[in-house]
């Protein structure tokens, strides 16, 4: 159905509008440049600058901690802010698009390209600035564009669907940087046996990467830049209402009891990822002695299932709720953590093996696939009960607010990864690593990995906002626009 004729529907019958698959696509191509950017950094950064700028573990830990916490600090202020802009022509969302992307691949390009000849104090401060002005150009396109999602359709399941879709193309950015990145960029040459200790296959990979970003974004924008009347018509409040200020739009946030379950549960279940993030690249590498290629397929098989639970995910929390799909993918990352610490202990075994990781990648992939999708979905529902309450919307201070949460933690974890890695003994100039520094690191890993799943679980305990709770708010809201009620 054509926009123009959507804003005909009256607002006291809002029926449920079917978002084109076409138009779904489009959207989640945006988040092709989020996967891209979250992942270059994740992946490849520590390894980057411990074993190709050798500088101290403990440093780089701290600029990414700090880096994280100014991210997280500004992702709600960056959300009260797209969701207070009045463009006429390009909403609340679409002005901050390109000119988050361009900053994006900017700064991405400068990161990758620091020369390993100049002294230390210069390539830390060169470091330490780029990744704060990437962090903060990430904020001003991930903010927006998340809220963006849950502003497309007021729908239950096509919420799911459009989270779903928007997951797979952030996949495929992850896909694109960490196995392309090793089939591609890293691949061993005579003068570096080991690819990922080529520095010259870094300024490739920015290079690349910065420029796949602002296409992707480009594509997005333009795709939907169609929805900003109806998102306009959708926002409009009843006579009276006013919109609350920064604290009192984040109190409102913080006191949907539902939305703090989501939120400390998102929390908890990334924090396994930043754990593979920033670490798996030395645990691949030193402990089970993988090359690149072999690194790549365990990555593109855990990518794969990822990408291919999505229609599972959909459809598990079609006939049982969200929540509990959710659970479920939650229990399929422990399994894989416990198989990966289990990989650990037997690391002398397993040394090139890259069957022996399978498993760990299937189930692992097939749980990170839950966490990509059914939270933001969740989120999206939990706006439409602080709307129903006599609240006003505001997508982005609630997206803004679950992304500060989560990176809060994930500062405290870098600094703490930074810092273990000194302590394990780890040392870049060295070309074998102790045994105990090996195993110490991968067990960080695995045992992390179950501590976190486990916690993301209990933090769902009470969740009640169920498909029928999430149709008497959207009745609530219909009623006080029809009647004019604040």
């Amino acid at each position: 159905m054509h926009v123009g004729l959507l804003l005909e529907i009256p607002l006291k019958v809002e029926r449920v509008i079917t978002v084109p698959v076409s138009d779904k696509m489009s959207y989640g191509v945006g988040n092709l440049a989020t996967g891209i950017a979250m992942q270059i950094l994740g992946t490849y950064l520590v390894f980057y600058s411990t074993a190709i700028l050798h500088l101290p573990g403990r440093f780089i830990g701290m600029v990414m901690g700090v880096s994280i916490l100014w991210d997280a600090v500004t992702d709600p202020v960056m959300g009260y802010v797209s969701d207070r802009t009045r463009s006429k022509r390009l909403g609340k969302r679409h002005p901050y698009l390109i000119a988050g992307a361009v900053g994006i691949a900017l700064t991405n390009y400068l990161i990758w390209n620091i020369a390993p000849a100049l002294s230390p104090g210069v390539k830390l401060v060169l470091i330490s600035a780029c990744i704060l002005l990437f962090k903060t150009f990430m904020t001003i396109y991930v903010t927006p564009y998340t809220a963006l999602g849950a502003e497309l359709s007021v729908d239950y399941y096509e919420r799911t669907s459009i989270q779903g879709i928007k997951s797979i193309f952030f996949i495929l950015g992850l896909a694109f940087v960490s196995v392309a990145g090793m089939y591609v960029f890293f691949k061993p040459s005579q003068a570096f046996p080991v690819g990922q200790l080529n520095p010259r296959a870094y300024s490739m990979m920015g290079s690349w990467s910065s420029i796949v970003v602002v296409l992707a974004a480009v594509w997005c924008f333009v795709a939907t830049l169609k929805y900003v009347p109806l998102i306009r018509t959708r926002d409009r409040a009843p006579e009276g209402a006013v919109a609350p200020g920064f604290r009192s739009a984040m109190s409102h946030a913080f006191g949907n009891k539902p939305f703090r379950k989501v939120v400390y549960s998102y929390t908890f279940s990334n924090l396994a990822s930043a754990l593979m993030a920033n670490l798996g690249m030395i645990v691949f590498t030193y402990t089970f002695g993988l090359g690149g290629d072999r690194i790549a397929a365990i990555l593109a098989v855990q990518f794969l299932f990822a990408i291919l639970s999505q229609p599972v995910w959909m459809a598990v929390s079609t006939r049982y709720g969200k929540m509990p799909a959710l659970v479920l993918g939650f229990c399929l990352g422990i399994a894989g953590s416990v198989w990966f610490a289990i990989l650990v202990i037997l690391n002398g075994s397993v040394q090139d093996n890259v069957l022996a990781f399978m498993p760990f990648a299937l189930c692992v992939g097939s749980g990170i696939g839950a966490l990509f999708t059914l939270p933001l979905s969740m989120v999206a529902d939990t706006v439409d009960l602080d709307e129903a309450g006599g609240g006003t919307r505001n997508e982005g201070v609630y997206f803004g607010s679950l992304t500060l949460v989560y990176k809060l933690s994930q500062a405290v974890a870098i600094i703490v990864i930074g810092v273990m890695l000194d302590i394990t003994g780890f040392d870049s100039s060295l070309p074998r690593q102790a045994s105990s520094t090996l195993v110490s690191l991968g067990m960080i890993l695995g045992l992390g990995g179950i501590a976190s799943f486990v916690a993301a679980i209990a933090c769902l305990r009470g969740y009640d906002l169920t498909e029928k709770a999430v149709e008497d708010c959207r009745e609530q809201i219909a009623g006080r626009k029809r009647t004019g009620i604040v």
